[in-house]
Parts: structure tokens; C-alpha cells; sequence
């Protein structure tokens, strides 16, 4: 039996032969290749948008959120939210800015009243892209909970 093993993947790993072979072989390792790759973000539980990593962003910023339910986060017009890395009013920030975070790691604890948190929710997305849920009773106000000020 195990001489049978051998023989299949001597064959398997042959890359001597016709052209054509060697095209079926290489086309064949790619697809396996991708397989396992789609397989180990599966078992991950994390989702890429491949779209936005074509256009150059980083497989961290280009990852899809997810909601409390578990399903793909996206906005009214159907595209993917990824995580974005936002400063404490809410701006896209570049990665590495010092103080920023992704949107999706806000909390109210990080701002010092409901103005701020509000500014910070409307830029984000706001309620269709609550991610950090600082709206929890979805009405459209963040943080309700702390000091009102001025933004």
C-alpha cells in the first residue's frame, strides 16, 4: 500500500512531461492554494473584502465587520463596511496616527460628552454602521449617557 501512496504523489509532484501538464499542474496548485487560504479565513471566522484589497488596502483595514448577529456588516447601498481607523472626531485617520483607533474599538468611556461621541457616531456612519453599538437604543443619539457639552 504504501508503495501505491508513493507513486501518487511521485506523479503528483512530476512536473517533467508535455506543456500542458505543467500548465494543468501550476493551475491546479493555484486553485489549492486559494482553497486553503478561503478555508483558514473561514475557520477564522473573518471575512476580506478582496475589492478593497485590490485597491491597495491592507488585509487588517480591508476586513469585514460583522454585526451582533454575526452577519456581514454593510450600508444602505450594499457595499462592505471594513474597519477604519478613525480619530476621536470621527475623521479617517491613516494607520499609526497617534491616538486614533478603528472605528469599530470606540466606546463612550473614550469620549467626554454626548456631543463629542455624537460627532464621532455621525462620521462613522452612524446607525447603519453602529458597530461599536454607541447608540444601543438606535434613536440616532450616541452615548446618551454622558454629560451633554458642547462639541
Amino acid at each position: 500500500m504504501d508503495e501505491k501512496i508513493q507513486d501518487v504523489l511521485d506523479k503528483a509532484t512530476d512536473y517533467s512531461g508535455s506543456k500542458k501538464r505543467k500548465i494543468g499542474k501550476g493551475i491546479l496548485g493555484v486553485v489549492i492554494v486559494l482553497l486553503l487560504g478561503a478555508l483558514g479565513l473561514e475557520i477564522g471566522n473573518k471575512d476580506v473584502d478582496l475589492g478593497a484589497v485590490l485597491d491597495g488596502e491592507s488585509m487588517s483595514d480591508a476586513t469585514i465587520v460583522r454585526d451582533e448577529k454575526g452577519n456581514l456588516g454593510a450600508d444602505k447601498d450594499g457595499n462592505f463596511i471594513t474597519r477604519t481607523m478613525r480619530d476621536k472626531m470621527g475623521n479617517e485617520v491613516p494607520e499609526g496616527q497617534a491616538g486614533a483607533k478603528y472605528t469599530d474599538e470606540y466606546n463612550c468611556e473614550d469620549f467626554g460628552t454626548q456631543a463629542e461621541a455624537q460627532q464621532f457616531f455621525d462620521k462613522a456612519g452612524g446607525l447603519r454602521a453602529d458597530t461599536n453599538r454607541l447608540d444601543g437604543d438606535k434613536d440616532g443619539e450616541a452615548c446618551e449617557s454622558l454629560p451633554k457639552g458642547g462639541s
